[in-house]
């Protein structure tokens, strides 16, 4: 028999972000314990800021009965003349039965002892709680609190649970609170418990109590309030979808409200209003006429018929925030970007001031700036000097995200160049994976220094991210390098950095930088065949050069018959295994003396010495030297006695591999 199966959670308020880190998580860890105590059941998960809820339509009031095998020794070892043995006595204590119990099988051509039964299934009554238990406690929310007694911990207090199955309660107790038919509505409303007769009445009468369970639901509320709204005043509302789902996540009954503020505020940086509007109060920032408007929307969780004073209270609270912003935007244009109080500021222990990091920077820009022919180094020393001045600046102390933003709008307003603005403002990019990239040369080596005294400075001073550890972006300033490289067409070679601006640093182990930068250039090509980029990064360590080389084997391997093209060149490679290649001498065609050899050789000195455009047509036409390796292989033997005739045949293979590792070492291809 299955009936509809009902789990509520109550908690007090559930703090968004942690809730929506974990939301992924939550279905899977409940369908892993499904499966585990042998429960196939379709199911949704809702959540609220003060419920989480799991719904099973049909649900089966008892585990299957299960049949079960136990395969025991043979028999020549389980009884000895006639007699059981320990391990006969052994398999039937596991077994739960009588000697006599047991029966035979014969698998292949011996006889074993075994014992099959019929396991009864549990009913829900008895599981249910345990289940409960060990899903609440899976869920990883970060930080836990204590109540009660302390004896028991989750992200927010427990006060209530529902376990109701059809119209029956199953009584069960979690973390001290027992399961009642009943739960509760929103926290503003007259009468917020509600009795449950039936798991129905659930999905019934939360609406009635200002209580819309379903997150979609009130996310598709929310947007279909923002389309109502914006025909209304002819606006446009930025939806951030990160804003909306936290939105959503602390709202039981979404209704969305335009408010406004004081034009003069429009003074102020867009993205210090917006800052103020997203960041602490939640709000959407508004547009009209594809300008920031002196406007936003809040989506309240109050129940009232008048939302008049909801929005007169949350303009209070914004204008104070804009106050205070344009208050601070006076004081630091008064003041200007300057550096003086920069050597106060600690970087890393270790790694000196903020005046050492824009020192070594600029060094870093100097040497970058010959390298890739940025020809306007007086704009590039500039940005640099300039470039964390706005870190002493009042507004960047109170939006800290807003470093490097503030320095380009400081900048324009006091009169700086607009590659000098540019450079500033862009300083951090690409500041995530797939990020922005710097829009021209001179910010491109502004980004690129920063971040190449990162990685020097902090493996200068040890430290070296482990594990998902890395406080200091370390694998987001390799992905930036790399990004820029690649975006620019900068000619970057690690050790050739290294070897440049490694003096500005204290000795280090090079190896380990050079070891991790590799591995996050692994990472940068994850959606590739791990074993090409290997086989590419073993012979190559210029970016650009790795780049166009990984797409060449990349784009090869999706060839028709590649896998036994692969083969002939493999056999090659496994020739050499023993020797040294680049040690092994040319070709002597005097000593050429089968026609297979000699028409292999002949055909390969043709390849080796054309021009080709690209890494692909090389490759392609490498191997097509395969029918005459093969034919090589058939007619010629390679480890002849005549040892001149067996190191040029050697030499033969020798040169035709080093030709393919110019561009990869392709015996590391595993998979296509």
């Amino acid at each position: 028999m299955e009936k509809p199966l009902l789990i509520e959670i109550g908690v007090e308020e559930l703090p968004a972000e942690p809730l929506l880190k974990e939301l992924k998580n939550i279905e899977p860890k409940w369908k892993k314990i499904l499966d585990e105590f042998n429960f196939s059941t379709q199911f949704s998960f809702f959540y609220t800021p003060r419920r989480l809820v799991l719904w099973h339509r049909q649900f089966p009031e008892r585990q299957p009965n299960q049949f079960r095998e136990l395969f025991g020794p043979p028999l020549n070892i389980a009884y000895r003349d006639g007699e059981p043995t320990k391990a006969c006595e052994s398999f039937a204590k596991k077994c739960n039965t009588d000697i006599s119990q047991l029966q035979t099988i014969k698998r292949g051509d011996r006889e074993f002892l075994y014992y099959s039964y019929e396991k009864e299934g549990q009913p829900i009554d008895t599981l249910l709680e345990e289940m409960i238990t060990k899903w609440l406690k899976s869920l990883n929310f970060g930080k836990s609190m204590r109540w009660g007694d302390g004896k028991y911990s989750f992200i927010r207090p427990i006060h209530s649970i529902v376990a109701l199955y059809g119209d029956r309660n199953i009584p069960i107790t979690i973390f001290g609170v027992e399961s009642r038919p009943q739960t509760f509505g929103h926290r503003s409303a007259e009468n917020s418990a509600i009795y449950l007769t039936h798991t129905g009445d659930y999905f019934c009468n939360l609406p009635k109590h200002g209580v819309m369970v379903n997150q979609k639901e009130r996310e598709l509320t929310i947007l279909h309030q923002f389309e109502k709204l914006e025909k209304q005043h002819n606006i446009k509302i930025e939806i951030d979808k990160n804003l909306l789902n936290e939105v959503v996540a602390i709202t039981e009954e979404p209704t969305s409200l335009l408010g406004n503020f004081d034009r003069k505020f429009l003074e102020l940086p867009d993205e210090v209003i917006i800052t103020s509007m997203k960041e602490h109060q939640r709000y959407f920032p508004v547009y009209k006429d594809g300008k920031l408007a002196n406007m936003f929307v809040v989506v309240s969780n109050a129940l009232t018929s008048d939302f008049s004073e909801v929005i007169k209270g949350n303009e209070r609270v914004l204008r104070a925030r804009l106050s205070d912003a344009l208050f601070f935007y006076h004081n630091d244009l008064k003041r200007g970007l300057v550096s003086d109080g920069l050597e106060k500021i600690v970087f890393v222990e270790g790694l000196g001031t903020m005046a050492d990091k824009v020192e070594r920077e600029s060094r870093i820009g100097e040497v970058l700036s010959q390298l890739y022919n940025c020809n306007n180094s007086e704009a590039l020393h500039r940005a640099i000097q300039l470039s964390k001045c706005d870190l002493l600046t009042e507004m960047v102390y109170e939006f800290t995200e807003l470093q490097g933003v503030m320095g380009a709008y400081y900048g324009e307003k006091l009169g700086e160049s607009s590659e000098v603005v540019t450079a500033i403002r862009e300083q951090y990019l690409p500041n995530s994976e797939g990020g922005e990239l710097p829009s021209n040369r001179l910010s491109s080596i502004v980004a690129m220094s920063y971040k190449l005294d990162l990685l020097f400075g902090l493996f200068s001073i040890g430290h070296v991210p482990t594990g998902s550890r890395d406080p200091f972006g370390l694998r987001r300033a390799v992905n930036g390098v790399v990004r820029i490289a690649l975006n620019q067409g900068f000619k970057f070679d690690l050790e050739e950095i290294y070897n440049l601006i490694g003096k500005y640093y204290k000795p280090f182990d090079f190896s380990k930088l050079r070891d991790f930068f590799f591995e996050r250039v692994k990472h940068f090509y994850r959606n590739i065949n791990p074993s090409i980029v290997q086989s590419v990064l073993l012979v190559e360590s210029e970016i650009g050069e790795i780049d166009r080389k990984i797409e060449a084997v990349h784009s090869l391997i999706q060839s028709e018959n590649f896998g036994e093209r692969l083969a002939t060149f493999k056999r090659v490679a496994n020739i050499l295994k023993d020797s040294d290649i680049s040690k092994l001498s040319k070709v002597d065609s005097s000593l050429l003396v089968e026609e297979a050899e000699k028409r292999l050789y002949e055909k390969f000195v043709t390849i080796r010495d054309s021009k080709f455009q690209n890494y692909r047509e090389r490759l392609e036409q490498l191997f097509s030297l395969k029918p005459d390796l093969d034919n090589f292989f058939n007619s010629v033997m390679v480890n002849v006695e005549d040892s001149k005739l067996r190191e040029n045949r050697k030499s033969l293979m020798g040169e035709i591999y080093r030709e393919f590792l110019k561009i990869s070492d392709i015996k590391e291809i595993t998979k296509w």
